[in-house]
């Protein structure tokens, strides 16, 4: 069994990549996205670093669901790929690496999103179930969907 876990969901966006780019470059626009939006109505949010791209930070700090965590754009390969460091305090520590891939299908642009990280024992017995996967997955369905929302509605 691999000491790492890796989670990827992907959907065509109706747009191109430097359409989509802005929503996951500047943390600001996640609220527009984000699979977790909605999860705290009293989440606190605290922007930092630089205003959209490598630098830019993002912490939050909410009830149980949304737990506690902060993010900091990593890398930008514009406008192919964004590399996010999220880094997780609560409900557990946890420190991933998410990727956003932009593929140019045509007009249209294939999103893939991936998160990397080390197994804990949890992760490794919920992979062995397909659990693990099946949640965040749905999560990342989810934030996807949204994204593909937003950005063809602009």
């Amino acid at each position: 069994m691999s000491d790492t876990f890796r989670i990827t969901r992907s959907i065509t966006v109706d747009a191109p990549p430097e359409a989509v780019l802005p929503y996951l470059t500047d943390f600001r626009q996640w609220v527009h996205w984000s699979p977790w939006e909605g999860v705290d109505p009293d989440m606190t949010r605290d922007y930092s670093g630089a205003e959209r791209g490598v630098g830019a930070e993002y912490a939050w700090s909410g009830n149980k669901k949304a737990g506690r965590g902060a993010m900091e754009i990593t890398r930008v390969d514009e406008p192919r790929e964004v590399e996010v460091r999220l880094e997780f305090e609560k409900p557990m520590k946890a420190t991933n690496t998410v990727t956003f891939e932009l593929v140019p299908q045509g007009r249209a642009t294939r999103v893939s999103w991936t998160m990397v990280g080390p197994q804990s024992l949890f992760s490794r017995v919920a992979g062995l179930f397909g659990i693990f996967d099946k949640m965040l997955g749905k999560d990342f369905e989810k934030g996807l969907t949204r994204l593909k929302a937003v950005t063809e509605s602009r």
